[in-house]
């Protein structure tokens, strides 16, 4: 018998949570990028920077991007070196967006496009050297199946990384950022794509996330040591870094 799990703010049963997230994700992909740059100031673009040059990519590594569709975490990883990356996005709307951009870019090479689901990825044991996933880990159903399943694919030394939304240290800023997010955030959205739902989802699963210590708990439960993390905008978002022993 399934239990329960969160949708924003609300319980909802966990075989309806995927869906849900498909939803969500599908109504808004050809701005998706576009609501970055406005509800974080263009600041995601630099939070996609410090991931990638904290990974700093070489040439030849094997890299899965999971929740990537719109390739913006590949593109970056590509032009810094010549490795290979496997975009996997359970949305085949996003996917379809990232081939897109890539084909308008000539980025043809090295890159190749999977919808695939983060909790049974479609890829054998030991095949990564790397596994990044930028504001997607929040979204799946069970987060301690997708980072088992983040360890399973990795080759040993390989490399996790995850940029994703988190919480502030001073419960003033919280205060502050609380306010913005709910009162801001799903108007612009509204304005700009024709619907809100999407983004009162996103500022309600952020507040559902785990803090970063307790992240920290749940990848080293995964199996991964080392790990660490770093706040970037005085926590807005943080990168949590572990690697496969």
């Amino acid at each position: 018998m399934s239990g329960t799990t969160h949708f924003g703010f609300k319980d909802v049963p966990e075989e309806e949570k995927e869906s849900l997230v498909r939803g969500v994700f599908d109504s808004v992909a050809s701005r998706y990028d576009l609501m970055n740059d406005l509800m974080s100031g263009g600041l995601h673009r630099l939070w996609k920077n410090d991931m990638v040059g904290w990974l700093c990519p070489r040439a030849g590594m094997k890299i899965l991007d999971v929740a990537g569709g719109t390739g913006d975490i590949a593109f970056r990883m590509l032009k810094r070196a010549a490795c290979h990356v496997t975009v996997c996005d359970i949305n085949q709307p996003m996917l379809d967006e990232g081939r897109d951009r890539a084909i308008n870019r000539n980025i043809l090479d090295n890159i190749e496009w999977v919808c695939g689901n983060a909790e049974s990825l479609p890829f054998p044991d030991q095949h990564f050297d790397a596994y990044t996933i930028a504001f997607g880990i929040r979204n799946v159903t069970h987060i301690d199946q997708a980072l088992k399943e983040a360890f399973r694919v990795l080759k040993t030394g390989g490399r996790f990384m995850c940029l994703e939304f988190s919480h502030l240290k001073h419960d003033w800023m919280q205060k502050c950022y609380d306010a913005y997010s709910f009162n801001a955030i799903p108007p612009i959205g509204k304005m700009v794509t024709g619907k809100s739902e999407p983004y009162q989802y996103l500022v309600e699963s952020i507040r559902q996330f785990p803090k970063q210590d307790a992240f920290v708990e749940m990848i080293t439960a995964a199996g991964f040591g080392n790990v660490q993390y770093r706040d970037l905008t005085q926590g807005v978002v943080a990168i949590h870094s572990g690697r496969k022993l």
